[in-house]
């Protein structure tokens, strides 16, 4: 299996890694290559992230610390995993920080390749900017890579999105998230079941600090922006009352499954519009499958902004994907998950989104579903746009002593 760009019909296609050296550690906007190590420069922070929607959870987090701490370093590294011009710009302009200070240029491979890649890569920018802390978010291979790299050089590691669990060890990100949260000094949960997966694996109480929900920061920032998106009028459909579809992972995407499943939305169309905005990959393997309702639109990928939009106005949203549950949970829109099972329990119980399994079948029940599902609830404690503060509140407690060694990081 590779490790390619699976960001659920988000525009962020892969650069493949054709520019950089074997070895020379990646591109760096201090200058030149990073990866030397050179004298201490003062204390810093570095942030790593590595695909969309860990950048959409790191953002508040950088934004919020670069605020509270003005006088340290904050350094970026992009580790390159889903890396285009296009996404560094959008970091830069709508989730409002600065770009990355080192890009990697790890692209896609194997996932022993590209984490070996990332885990080489990484330790040369960590010795040479010599970081008192190094922050990872979420679950991919950067995240592991990341968080194994500090923890060999003795830099403490905090890790946003901890104790999230599928129970499905066939899933890579479910091994990255069980090392990597025994890796963290501090593991940032944003739902109660996180903290009791945690315990149950032997984390220390004192290590895990329920935070809230810092993507959920981000949508809370753009929404003010998504109004003014004109993705509707620009793809034909109605302002409301369709189906938005997002498929990316390979027990659906990469087998029949799919064939399957876009029948089953041709059908559905026939009760709902339904957008399905495509990624290339997921394009390419629908080769042959041809739309005969009009009402079934099967599109590029949209930008962020343009897919947040289409995501709160519409009926019901199909996926596989774990963010998206949450983004719909927090929204109040139905969501439809074509899963077995869900490191996103939270969803669940909060009575927004259905376990359908990996029966594309189950997708003909999406219309009486919807006449059924209550009333969307309050979203879930933390979810609240004020997550990041909560983080920085946490680590304050050593970045305020003044002496900013990893000693000097220990819980108060």
């Amino acid at each position: 299996m590779r490790s390619e760009d699976r960001s659920n019909g988000v525009s962020m296609p892969v650069t493949p890694l054709t520019t950089l050296e074997s070895g020379m550690g990646g591109w760096s906007r201090r200058g030149g290559f990073a990866g030397r190590a050179v004298t201490r420069r003062g204390h810093a922070i570095v942030y790593i992230y590595g695909a969309r929607p860990n950048f959409v959870k790191m953002a508040p987090v950088l934004r919020e610390l670069r605020r509270r701490f003005p006088a340290l370093r904050h350094v970026g590294v992009h580790t390159g995993q889903h890396y285009d011009r296009e996404m560094s710009d959008v970091f830069l302009s709508e989730l409002g920080v600065p770009e990355p200070d080192h890009l990697l240029g790890v692209g896609s491979d194997t996932h022993g390749a590209q984490t070996a890649r990332a885990l080489e890569r990484i330790e040369r920018v960590l010795l040479s900017e010599t970081p008192d802390l190094v922050i990872v978010p979420g679950d991919v291979n950067s995240t592991l890579a990341g968080a194994l790299a500090a923890a060999k050089l003795g830099i403490p590691v905090a890790h946003l999105e901890s104790g999230l669990r599928s129970f499905d060890r066939t899933m890579p990100e479910e091994l990255n998230r069980l090392l990597v949260d025994q890796l963290a000094e501090w593991c940032f949960t944003h739902s109660p079941e996180a903290e009791e997966n945690l315990l149950r694996e032997g984390v220390g109480r004192e290590r895990i600090f329920l935070v809230g929900n810092t993507m959920i920061d981000t949508l809370v920032r753009m929404r003010p922006r998504i109004a003014g998106s004109r993705v509707h009028e620009q793809l034909g459909l109605p302002a409301d009352g369709y189906l938005l579809v997002t498929l990316h992972r390979p027990a659906l995407v990469d087998g029949p499954l799919l064939h399957g499943a876009l029948r089953e939305l041709n059908a559905l169309s026939e009760a709902y519009p339904v957008v399905f905005p495509m990624h290339p990959r997921t394009r390419a393997r629908a080769g042959g499958f041809t739309a005969s309702s009009p009402r079934l639109h099967l599109v590029d990928p949209v930008g962020y902004l343009d897919f947040l939009a289409l995501e709160s106005r519409a009926a019901g949203v199909i996926t596989d994907s774990g963010g998206v549950q949450e983004e719909t949970t927090y929204l109040g829109v139905p969501c439809f998950t074509l899963r077995e099972n869900t490191e996103r329990p939270v969803t669940v119980t909060h009575g927004t989104n259905r376990l359908l399994g990996l029966r594309v079948a189950a997708l003909r029940e999406v219309p009486a579903l919807l006449e059924t599902m209550p009333a969307p609830p309050e979203p879930p404690e933390g979810w609240d746009g004020h997550a990041a503060e909560r983080v920085a509140d946490v680590l304050a407690v050593g970045l305020g002593r003044g002496a900013l060694r990893p000693a000097a990081l220990a819980r108060a």
